[in-house]
């Protein structure tokens, strides 16, 4: 046994004094990386980033490289990905990462030690739209609906794809999976305005059940996902219940017109902050008192247009929470006319602010996990 930051560091299995995944019959590594992530509250801030490896400003494909490490000198400890376009068995997602891509990055990524999620931007299934299409999809997908043999089919392709993430010897790749995420939005068919509470409860159940029971997978952890929201009421409005999550978090950025980039920054900056903790109190009052992980699972700032950013608006707004961790958004490059991108590259104005968040604070890269055997793998 050794100590890192004054976590023991022996096994990472499960222990009667931590709460235990949602799933009875979780593997082995999955039930580790939870203990481990229950260990970790209040030591540590896992730095994550969408995409990472993937692609970033001015580059696509480019083996081993990423704008994180370019920047802080290593690779982000949690790895964000999207599974959007699985369901019609497309060989891209929705951003044209190949599937068989995503699948290399995320069993290398978890093999140096990093954790990897997993959102769903899956299309419409009433109209063959996008997540985006807001036309009533929910109640014709539930067990009563019409179109919920489609729904299942969508599911098993899913599944199909998560059980494929595997190790060298077989044994799957633990995942924390955030479906039907920004629940409380306005912009996605699964959103509030277009499935009652009852509705949205009833699709996530059936579809935690499917996935661990039906479809026997065991190496998943399921993260709840709402948007900003104004109190506790709204956060918890259409919790599943705790026997269906293992994670709750929440997804927020800060805008700022870019016509407003000198005169607006501050006040843009203060905004974002007090809302940003006014959710993390209630985040972490409910994760508390449900015995869950909690995570800042979307967040960001597109193009970073502030030197000090990361110090102090993000890290000093984050610092006193228990967070496992948060992950910045994708870095597209150009978009639509203008750059899009959360994480800085070499030369942005941010990039020695960033790389200075890492040090002598809770904020963690890969390196952080490389010893640590976060999986307890036995080779």
């Amino acid at each position: 046994m050794f100590v890192f930051f004054g976590i023991p560091v022996l096994i990472f299995g499960c222990h009667q004094d931590r709460p235990l995944p949602i799933d009875a019959k979780a593997t082995q590594e999955t039930r580790s990386l939870h203990a481990f992530l229950h260990r970790l509250q209040g030591e540590k801030i896992l730095f994550g980033h969408q995409d990472d490896l993937a692609y970033g400003v001015h580059w696509r494909y480019q083996p081993g490289k990423s704008d994180v490490k370019d920047v802080a000198g290593d690779y982000p400890a949690v790895m964000g990905w999207d599974i959007g376009g699985i369901e019609y068995r497309h060989e891209v997602n929705l951003d044209a990462v190949p599937f068989d891509l995503m699948r290399r990055f995320i069993i290398s990524s978890a093999r140096e030690g990093s954790i990897n999620t997993i959102s769903w931007h899956l299309g419409n299934p009433a109209t063959g739209g996008s997540s985006w299409d807001t036309t009533v999809a929910v109640t014709h997908i539930l067990p009563s609906g019409s179109l919920h043999g489609q729904f299942v089919n969508w599911l098993d392709n899913v599944a199909s794809f998560l059980d494929s993430l595997r190790f060298e010897d077989g044994t799957p790749v633990p995942i924390l999976f955030r479906p039907f995420h920004e629940l409380n939005g306005n912009w996605f068919w699964w959103c509030k305005p277009f499935c009652s509470k009852e509705e949205y409860i009833e699709l996530w159940r059936f579809t935690v059940n499917y996935l661990k029971d039906i479809k026997g997978l065991h190496h998943v952890l399921y993260v709840y996902n709402t948007n900003n929201f104004r109190d506790d009421a709204e956060f918890m409005e259409r919790y599943p219940g705790d026997t269906y999550i293992d994670v709750m978090s929440f997804d927020t950025y800060q805008f700022l017109g870019r016509e407003n980039v000198n005169s607006g920054l501050l006040a843009s900056s203060q905004k974002f902050k007090t809302q940003l903790q006014s959710n993390l109190d209630v985040l972490q009052y409910n994760a508390n008192r449900h015995g869950k992980l909690m995570a800042l699972a979307e967040t960001g700032f597109e193009a970073i247009p502030d030197a000090t950013w990361w110090t102090d608006v993000l890290y000093d707004a984050v610092k006193s929470y228990n967070l496992s961790y948060v992950l910045v958004w994708r870095n597209q490059g150009l978009l639509k006319n203008k750059m899009h991108y959360y994480a800085p590259y070499p030369g942005h104005i941010s990039a020695m602010d960033f790389k200075n968040m890492f040090k002598g604070t809770k904020m963690a890269l890969q390196g952080t996990l490389r010893p640590l055997n976060i999986y307890n793998l036995s080779n």
